[in-house]
């Protein structure tokens, strides 16, 4: 596996607004499937992922405690679960500690880093609204409850209506895209790897990705991982 040293984009690249970029997404019932974002043409890696019915009662009785519940720091893989249990300060969500524990160890094998950034947010509303791209190389991100990241196939997305090229339209009638049926949506559960912009090569082809919306007085339980400064 390559280091973090091999994503980060130089600034010697640059890429004409007329390079085709082809990008594809990548799915698997394994963890195994996460290296492919490794791959030139992939960028998201979905790892299909099953929540066991323990995590989810626990999960969604912590919420119920905790609706406001936010938690950022640094980790490595020796102190995630410690760290987790002690932000969470509640001794019945082990499962969960060693759940994050566990994605922690694996973000920083894959790209063999010693530290992560680790966002753990619950959420009553769409975080980020609007289709949008990551200024990081890549990011792991995980929907332990509710409804899980949305977002575009790269060949469906008019990069032009991103951002202030939307003139302040909300995504469906920018022209961002053609149609409702382009948007994808993760699953609960799932583990997903999204390659940003500044993964070396991937300018102009970052995953365009957004919140999705949530249902009233639902909750929304969402694990990031970055590479840490």
């Amino acid at each position: 596996m390559r280091g973090l040293n091999s994503v980060h984009a130089s600034h010697a690249d640059s890429f004409s607004d007329r390079e085709v970029k082809v990008r594809h997404a990548a799915y698997g019932n394994e963890a195994g499937v996460l290296t492919d974002i490794y791959l030139e043409q992939t960028n998201i890696v979905i790892w299909r992922r099953q929540l066991s019915q323990s995590l989810k009662n626990s999960v969604a009785n912590f919420l119920q405690s905790n609706p406001n519940f936010q938690a950022s720091m640094s980790v490595t893989p020796q102190s995630a679960f410690t760290a987790m249990r002690d932000a969470l300060g509640d001794p019945r969500q082990i499962e969960l500690c060693q759940n994050i524990g566990e994605l922690v160890a694996i973000f920083c094998r894959l790209f063999e880093v010693r530290y992560v950034g680790l966002r753990l947010t619950a959420l009553d509303r769409a975080m980020c609204p609007k289709f949008h791209v990551d200024h990081v190389p890549c990011r792991l991100i995980t929907t332990f409850q509710g409804a899980a990241t949305e977002w575009l196939p790269h060949q469906s997305v008019n990069r032009k209506k991103l951002g202030v090229g939307s003139r302040g339209e909300p995504d469906h009638k920018s022209g961002l895209y053609q149609n409702q049926r382009d948007i994808q949506q993760l699953n609960c559960g799932d583990i997903a790897l999204l390659k940003g912009e500044l993964w070396q090569g991937n300018q102009n082809a970052g995953l365009v990705h957004r919140s999705p919306t949530l249902p009233t007085a639902e909750r929304r339980l969402l694990l990031t991982l970055d590479f840490s400064d």
